[in-house]
């Protein structure tokens, strides 16, 4: 027998154990990290829903209660199948064992468009009904306005239809099309009346004003009724004939210009109908029956006239504005253009007219005429008292101008007179200055004549008398010149030049 071999607790295990112990030992963290390293991997590729713009994210619950028979929706997460609810864009989280889901479309409707809803689940309509409430399966009474709508499509099915646009000077008649009918026992709605009101089925008093409506083709119905002036022309087969007092026929054409009431609109296209029934059940019957009876009251050649035409054609448009207005149809003018009288008296009236016309005619000319003369008349006159105010215009120009340059020049002369003045007044100021620097020149000039003679006297009564002085003066100007002196013996020589400045000898007193 092998023996096993016995290790002793105190010795080291052998190489393999060891090896083992380190594994088993590093182990437990490795598989930590990894375990905290998988979930959130798992979670963010696994379980991560990220539906993108303009998408929904439908969830299917894989656990969970079984739906009940005929049921196809969860309408809880405790229920297993595809869910009601829908995830928006943004970011979710759900665990793909127990939870599916797929990508859809988010519901746009358009501009000017409008979604009919249909749910799709949900108990069966009752008999007779058509739209869905609550709870029920089928076309719902709200509608999807234009815009983004995050709709299950396995819950709600939407169907596109064109909004309800009413234009400028037209008005809508509204007609439910759901609501209590009118032969029921409960309905509160008058007797045999043709409106109904709005929580029954009918056509609706209230009309819609021009604008865009989002209704519900399924409840209503809207028809655009014009509420401009329209013409018809009584013309032709539509034409008015009738007998005069006199027998004769007459034909009448004309021209009606109309409009309906907008809070009568309703009522009156329900009795009457579209514009042809209402002209021809409304407007033509009046406007015949009125032409017949009072045609009946003038002969034949009255209505040639034209005073009696005017007169017939503002009293039909009386007649047609009061019976009218009952309706709900407003009047807005009335034209009789024509005429037409039997061919038997046609000539001879139409003879008498253009006589009379003629004669019209030839007034108008004369008056013209007149008008003319008188015209030329004024002109003149006119032309007169223009040329007269130019005249007196000038005269006054002429005198103004006058006056201006008087004044001007009287101004004028005074100011030179002026000026003359302070000139002549200068003048004598400077003569006498002339005069006092004159007398003052003179008066220092014999001030110094008196002040050199008195030196001369003195000078004179010094060297005892003039002729001392005469010859001081002469040595001194002549002295310091002298270089040589030429000397003669005759006593006539050039010496004798001086002999008048010699001294003389003083005479002997005897």
């Amino acid at each position: 027998m092998n023996k096993i071999p016995h290790f002793d607790s105190s010795d080291n295990p052998p190489p393999i154990l060891r090896q083992f112990s380190l594994l088993r030992a590093a182990f437990w963290p490795i598989f930590i990290l990894g375990i905290l390293l998988f979930i959130p991997l798992f979670t963010w590729f696994f379980c991560r829903i990220e539906p993108g713009s303009g998408e929904i994210a439908i969830l299917i619950h894989k656990t969970g209660e079984d739906l009940p028979s005929g049921q196809l929706l969860a309408e809880s997460p405790k229920q297993k199948g595809i869910q009601l609810e829908v995830l928006a864009e943004g970011r979710f989280f759900r665990n793909p064992l127990f939870w599916d889901w797929q990508m859809a479309q988010i519901t746009d409707i358009p501009a000017g468009k409008l979604g009919v809803v249909t749910r799709l689940y949900g108990k069966n309509l009752p008999a007779n009904q058509i739209i869905a409430g609550k709870g029920e399966k089928g076309i719902l009474a709200d509608i999807l306005s234009p815009g983004k709508h995050r709709l299950n499509p396995y819950a709600f099915r939407v169907d596109l239809a064109d909004a309800i646009t009413i234009r400028p000077g037209h008005v809508g008649v509204v007609t439910s099309l759901n609501g209590e009918d009118v032969l029921s026992g409960t309905s509160t709605n008058k007797p045999n009346g043709f409106l109904v009101e709005k929580s029954m089925k009918g056509i609706i008093s209230d009309v819609l004003d021009s604008g865009t409506y989002y209704l519900n083709p399924y409840l209503f119905s809207v028809a655009e009724v014009n509420l401009r002036s329209q013409r018809f022309e009584m013309s032709g087969l539509d034409a008015i004939t009738f007998l005069t007092m006199d027998g004769f026929t007459v034909s009448v054409e004309g021209t009606i210009e109309f409009a309906l009431q907008g809070d009568k609109a309703a009522l009156l296209t329900h009795r009457v109908g579209d514009i042809n029934d209402i002209i021809k059940k409304v407007i033509l019957p009046r406007a015949r029956g009125f032409s017949r009876i009072e045609g009946s009251k003038h002969p034949a050649t009255t209505f040639i006239v034209g005073e009696t035409r005017q007169q017939f054609q503002k009293d039909l448009e009386a007649h047609l504005h009061t019976t009218c207005e009952k309706w709900g149809v407003s009047i807005r003018s009335v034209l009789i253009r024509n005429i037409t009288p039997p061919e038997e008296i046609a000539s001879i009236i139409r003879d008498r007219e253009v006589a009379v016309q003629e004669s019209k005619r030839y007034d108008m000319e004369i008056g013209q005429a007149k008008s003319k003369a008188e015209l030329v008349k004024q002109e003149m006159l006119a032309k007169q008292s223009s040329e007269k105010v130019e005249a007196d215009t000038a005269r006054i120009r002429a005198v103004i101008n006058a006056t201006q340059e008087q004044t001007v020049r009287v101004v004028q002369a005074n100011r030179e007179l002026e000026v003359a003045k302070i000139e002549n007044d200068a003048a004598i100021a400077q003569a006498k200055a002339v005069m006092y620097k004159a007398e003052a020149e003179a008066a220092v000039v014999n001030m110094q004549n008196v002040a050199e003679a008195s030196v001369f006297a003195n000078q004179v009564q010094a060297f005892s008398n003039g002729m001392n002085y005469s010859r001081y003066t002469f040595y001194k100007k002549v002295g310091p010149r002298i270089q040589s002196i030429l000397t003669t013996d005759q006593g006539d020589g050039l010496g004798a030049l001086f002999n008048p400045y010699l001294p003389q000898a003083p005479k002997e007193v005897k």
